[in-house]
C-alpha cells in the first residue's frame, strides 16, 4: 500500500499493513465432520481404539500365536499338575514367560493362543451376522417404505411375526437339530433370521419420511426408475441411521454367539470362541479363576467398545439427536 501524508505535515507516513483476513476455511465433507465429532468424544475415542486393537489381534491371531510359541490346540502336559486334577503349575493359572496368559486346566493348552483364535471366531460371526442383518433389513425396510400398499403390509406383518418369536429358544432348537453343518455359517444365518426386523423398522420409517421430499418427487418427474430413486436418492439418506444401528448391533451379536456357545449349541470344540471358553471355565472358576477372567475380560471389552462407539455414532448421525 502506498504511503500517505498526514494532514498538517509534509512527511509521508508509512501505511499500516492491512489486518490479516481470516484464514481460508478448508472444506470438510460430511463424513469428515462425523469423524471430527466422533474423535472429539472421549468415550468414542476409547471405543475406536479398543475396536481397532481387538480386530488387529484377531486378524493376526496366527502370527501372534506363533510368536508366543504355541498353537491353540497344542497340549502342554508339563504346564499342569496331574496330581492336582490337571491344575496349572504356578500362580495365576500358570502365567509366565512360557505361557503369557497361562494355560487351560486339565489340557495345558495356551490361553494366549486360544483367546486370540477365539476372538477371531467370535468377531467373524458377529461381523458376518451383522452384515446379513443389515443387508436383509435395509432391503426389506426400503421396499416396505417406498412401495407401500400390499408390499408394506406383507413385509410389516412378516416383521411382526418374526419379532414375536422367542428368538433364543428357536435358536437353541435349530442349532441342536442341525448338527452336521458348518457351525459358523449356521450361527450366522440363525442369528440373522431373527434379528433383521429391528433395522428393517428403522429403515422403513426413514424411507416413509423421505419418499415425499422434493428431490425424490423431482426424480420421479424426470423419469427416473424406482431402482435408481431407491439407490441414488433414498439409500444415501438412510445410511446415517443404518451405520449407527449397525455399530449397536455388533455387541449384541457377540453376546448372542457367546450365549449359544455357553449353552453348548454354538461353536464346537476344538474350535475356540470366547463364549465356549467361558462355558468350559465354569468348572474351574473356584480353583483357577484366571481361566474364567481372561476370556470374560476380552468379551466385556469388545461389547463395551462397540456399545460406546455405537452410542456416539447414533448421537451424531441421528437427526433427532438435536446436534448443532
Amino acid at each position: 500500500m502506498p504511503a500517505t501524508i498526514e494532514p498538517g505535515t509534509t512527511e509521508p507516513v508509512a501505511a499500516q499493513a492491512a489486518p490479516a483476513g481470516p484464514a481460508e476455511a478448508t472444506g470438510r465433507g460430511p463424513w469428515r465432520l462425523v469423524w471430527d465429532r466422533l474423535w472429539a468424544r472421549g468415550s468414542a475415542r476409547f471405543g475406536l481404539v479398543a475396536v481397532a486393537l481387538l480386530v488387529l489381534l484377531a486378524a493376526l491371531a496366527g502370527p501372534l500365536s506363533a510368536l508366543g510359541g504355541w498353537s491353540p490346540d497344542e497340549f502342554d502336559k508339563r504346564a499342569i499338575d496331574p496330581y492336582l486334577g490337571g491344575q496349572p503349575i504356578g500362580d495365576f493359572g500358570g502365567i509366565g514367560t512360557r505361557h503369557w496368559l497361562g494355560v487351560e486346566p486339565s489340557t495345558g493348552r495356551d490361553l494366549f493362543a486360544r483367546v486370540l483364535h477365539g476372538g477371531q471366531v467370535s468377531l467373524l460371526i458377529a461381523f458376518t451376522a451383522t452384515a446379513v442383518v443389515v443387508a436383509a433389513g435395509t432391503l426389506a425396510g426400503i421396499a416396505a417404505g417406498y412401495f407401500g400398499g400390499r408390499t408394506d403390509s406383507v413385509l410389516s406383518r412378516l416383521m411382526d411375526l418374526t419379532m414375536s418369536f422367542p428368538s433364543l429358544i428357536f435358536m437353541i432348537a435349530m442349532m441342536s437339530v442341525a448338527r452336521d453343518v458348518n457351525r459358523i455359517l449356521l450361527i450366522t444365518l440363525v442369528i440373522g433370521l431373527f434379528t433383521w426386523p429391528g433395522i428393517a423398522r428403522v429403515v422403513r420409517g426413514q424411507t416413509l419420511s423421505l419418499k415425499h421430499r422434493e428431490y425424490v418427487e423431482a426424480a420421479k418427474v424426470g423419469g427416473a426408475r424406482p431402482w435408481r430413486i431407491l439407490t441414488r436418492e433414498i439409500l444415501p439418506n438412510v445410511s446415517g441411521p443404518v451405520i449407527a444401528y449397525t455399530t449397536l448391533l455388533v455387541p449384541g451379536m457377540i453376546a448372542t454367539e457367546a450365549a449359544l456357545s455357553y449353552l453348548g449349541v454354538g461353536v464346537r470344540p476344538p474350535t475356540p470362541s470366547w463364549g465356549q471358553m467361558i462355558a468350559e471355565s465354569i468348572n474351574f472358576y473356584e480353583t483357577d479363576p484366571t481361566y474364567f477372567l481372561i476370556p470374560t475380560a476380552f468379551l466385556f471389552l469388545a461389547v463395551l467398545a462397540f456399545t460406546l462407539l455405537g452410542d456416539a455414532l447414533r448421537d451424531i448421525l441421528d437427526p433427532r439427536a438435536g446436534r448443532s
